[in-house]
C-alpha cells in the first residue's frame, strides 16, 4: 500500500508522519485528508496543476483535500514534518493551496508532535495539540510565498523553458533565444505570454530566483556565487532582483 493511501485509512482525525532523509515518490497523487507539510532540512518543489513551487528549507505547503500532487527532490538529503488533517468544513483558508515561511515558534511545535510520529492509537492530547496547530495556521501565514513558474503546454515553448532553466547560469537574450527557435521576437513574446501569463524576461527572473535558492539552501555558496551561477553580473543585481520578487534580501531567506 502506498503511503498515500495509507493515511486515509487511519482512523484519527489527525495523523503525525515525520521522515528524516525522505524518498521522494515523484508519482502524482492525491488522498482524502488535507496535508501540512513542512521542509526542515533540503530542497523539493511541488508540482500542482501545471505549475512548480518552490518549497525550500523552513517553509511548508498546506496542501488542500483531494488536491492532485506530486513532488521532486533536488536535495541528497530531507527532512519533511507533515500532518494529515481530516477536514470537515472547509473555509476559504484550508481549501487552497498555500506555501509559506515557517516561524520560529512554528517549527518549535511542528518538531513537538514527532512524540506521535506514525503512532495509530488515539490520544486526547495528541488530538488537542495537532487542533491547535491546525487553528492557527492562518495567522502563521502573514509571510505568505507564491513563487512559482508555469509548465507550457505548447512544445516549442516547453523547449524554450527547459532550455532557460538549463542554461540559467548563461547570459540569456530574449532576441537569440527568438532567433534560435525560429521565432520573431514578437511573436515569442506573445505567445509566451498568453501560455504562461508572465513575459520571457520575467521567467527568466523567477526561474533565476528559485535556482538561487536552490543553490542558498545547499549551504555549500556564499551568496556572491550563487549571484554567479544563476546568470547575474554582481552581487547587487542578484539582491535587487531578489528583493523585488521575495520582498527579502537573499541573507535573509532562508533562516527567516
Amino acid at each position: 500500500m502506498k503511503n498515500h493511501e495509507l493515511v486515509d485509512k487511519i482512523v484519527k482525525k489527525a495523523y503525525v508522519w515525520f521522515e528524516d532523509n525522505w524518498i521522494h515518490d515523484s508519482d502524482e497523487h492525491s488522498h482524502k485528508r488535507a496535508q501540512l507539510v513542512y521542509v526542515e532540512k533540503g530542497f523539493q518543489y511541488l508540482h500542482v496543476a501545471g505549475r512548480i513551487y518552490l518549497l525550500p528549507q523552513n517553509h511548508a505547503a498546506w496542501i488542500p483535500s483531494n488536491l492532485s500532487h506530486r513532488t521532486t527532490a533536488v536535495s541528497d538529503n530531507i527532512n519533511l514534518r507533515t500532518i494529515f488533517y481530516t477536514i470537515e468544513e472547509e473555509d476559504n483558508f484550508y481549501d487552497k493551496l498555500r506555501i509559506f515561511s515557517v516561524p520560529t515558534v512554528l517549527r518549535e511545535i511542528i518538531a513537538y508532535s514527532s512524540k506521535w510520529s506514525k503512532i495509530e492509537e488515539y490520544s486526547i492530547e495528541e488530538e488537542a495539540f495537532l487542533n491547535a496547530i491546525f487553528v492557527a495556521l492562518p495567522s502563521f501565514f502573514k509571510d505568505a510565498m507564491t513563487l512559482n513558474v508555469v509548465i507550457p503546454n505548447d512544445e516549442r515553448l516547453l523547449q524554450i523553458s527547459n532550455f532557460i532553466i538549463d542554461n540559467i547560469g548563461d547570459n540569456l537574450q530574449v532576441s537569440t533565444i527568438a532567433e534560435n527557435n525560429n521565432m520573431s521576437l514578437r511573436s515569442l513574446e506573445r505567445v509566451f505570454k498568453k501560455e504562461t501569463t508572465i513575459t520571457i524576461s520575467k521567467y527568466i527572473q523567477l526561474v533565476r530566483i528559485i535556482k538561487g535558492i536552490e543553490f542558498l539552501s545547499t549551504g555549500k555558496y556564499t551568496v556572491s556565487q550563487v549571484a554567479y551561477l544563476v546568470g547575474y553580473k554582481s552581487l547587487q543585481a542578484f539582491s535587487s532582483s531578489f528583493f523585488q520578487i521575495l520582498n527579502k534580501r537573499p541573507n535573509e531567506f532562508l533562516g527567516v
